[in-house]
């Protein structure tokens, strides 16, 4: 592509495709940014606490049914189903009732018994309400939440406002937090436009950069091949910012609502953080990628699923805990291809590392060491270099994943979710190489 040509591309990209996109986006998003304000505004004021908590349930239901219309009654459905384990549970096995009652009614609506295009447009939703709602279940059990709550106090978490329709998962005594009022300051108000902001920019990336990455603003040629891992990244990274888009924009509900802060003496914070884009463009390693690309749910995962299936050993627990996401995020094969295959790469990069570190007595773990830790060599040379491999690794891994997100396919196939098929010829393409370089890790670590 020419100059005048990539020149005429880019004034395209900025009249048509960046302003269609933010234009379109506010559209959608300032009738539940208004209602946010609502329940935050209302729960500041000297009313009751069943008030504030009717008030956090009808504002949630309300953005439900702007963003999901008809379709949002599967989502009520799914909350009193859960209220109901949690008050006919028994005082002790809350939390596994609750579980197979999810489990249950998730796999009825993927199998078909919901249309298919519906029941994607919700799931994400869906599956933050079910979180909420097992969280709060397994805290009952272990005695972090001292007594059942009432219908109005589960109904309003289980359908907050701030986190009903893009997220994230809160837990239920930041929720209670949330509808206690904090005051007003100055530093709310910044803290949830900032976050706005941040998810605007992401997703311009994500829809009129990375699509046209290599084409138009990195100019890059080469062989046929070199071309499919071109596109790969490309896919890869409008994925990528796609995701941060929704984090970000889930960060600015969740604090306009009331929801993310912490308090330190006097001074409170609004520091809620969902996603962190630099750990995982720049990973130190696929541990961290994954810590990293949706913070709330790695921080559930870890405490109601891994934790609890440590006893089966460390591999199996993050098999089961990797199953569990997959099953949260509903029977696609494209997901619980990539989230398997997460899993498996995880635990080998978990385990190559703390054998090099152990052998070389090096700072090269899947996470950095903190000061005082024991390794002798720290910052030489050739252990930054080594950390800078595993770096670079990571980035084969993201793009040999993040493949088969395309956002050049139909609308409506994407809304059915991509096929089997599908992720097979994209990874086909690409010669199978992430799962190859996982065998060679694998093996690797076995030698040491």
């Amino acid at each position: 592509m020419d100059l005048s040509t990539r020149v005429a591309v880019l004034q395209h990209l900025v009249l048509s495709c960046g302003s269609s996109t933010v234009e379109q986006s506010v559209q959608q998003l300032w009738s539940l940014l208004l209602l946010c304000l609502t329940c935050r505004l209302g729960c500041t004021l000297d009313v009751a606490s069943p008030v504030r908590h009717l008030l956090s349930a009808l504002t949630g239901l309300s953005g439900l049914l702007l963003f999901f219309e008809l379709q949002a009654v599967w989502m009520l459905l799914l909350a009193g189903l859960c209220y109901l384990g949690l008050l006919l549970g028994p005082r002790s096995g809350r939390g596994l009732l609750l579980s197979a009652v999810v489990l249950v009614y998730l796999l009825t609506g993927e199998l078909r018994l919901v249309d298919v295009v519906s029941w994607h447009r919700i799931r994400g939703s869906q599956m933050v309400l079910a979180m909420k709602a097992l969280s709060l279940a397994f805290d009952l059990d272990r005695g972090a939440v001292s007594s059942l709550p009432s219908a109005a106090q589960v109904l309003g978490y289980l359908l907050f406002v701030g986190t009903a329709v893009f997220g994230p998962w809160i837990s239920f005594s930041a929720y209670r937090d949330a509808v206690s009022g904090p005051r007003l300051t100055g530093s709310w108000l910044w803290a949830a436009a900032l976050c706005l902001l941040k998810s605007q920019l992401c997703l311009l990336v994500s829809t009129c950069v990375a699509p046209y990455l290599f084409s138009v603003f990195v100019p890059v040629q080469g062989s046929p091949a070199t071309q499919r891992w071109l596109d790969a990244y490309e896919n890869a990274v409008s994925f990528h910012f796609s995701n941060y888009f929704v984090g970000h924009l889930s960060e600015a509900t969740s604090m306009l609502a009331g929801a993310g802060f912490s308090e330190e003496k006097d001074h409170v914070r609004w520091d809620l953080r969902v996603v962190r884009p630099l750990s995982v463009e720049a990973p130190r390693s696929m541990v961290l990628v994954v810590t990293s690309w949706n913070v709330p749910m790695s921080q559930w995962l870890k405490a109601y699923v891994f934790r609890n299936a440590m006893r089966l050993g460390t591999f199996s627990a993050i098999l089961v805990t990797y199953t569990a996401s997959a099953l949260l995020h509903g029977l696609s094969f494209h997901l619980g291809a990539v989230l398997l295959s997460l899993g498996f790469i995880t635990y080998v990069e978990h385990v190559l590392r703390k054998k090099l570190a152990s052998v070389f007595s090096a700072c090269v773990l899947s996470r950095p060491c903190p000061a005082a830790c024991g390794h002798r060599h720290k910052t030489e040379f050739w252990v930054l270099l080594l950390n800078l491999v595993f770096s670079v690794v990571a980035i084969f891994h993201l793009t040999y994943l993040g493949s088969m997100f395309d956002p050049g396919l139909d609308e409506h196939d994407v809304e059915e979710g991509y096929s089997a098929v599908h992720t097979v010829q994209r990874w086909s393409d690409l010669g199978w190489a992430g799962h190859w370089l996982l065998l060679v890790c694998w093996l690797l670590s076995l030698l040491l």
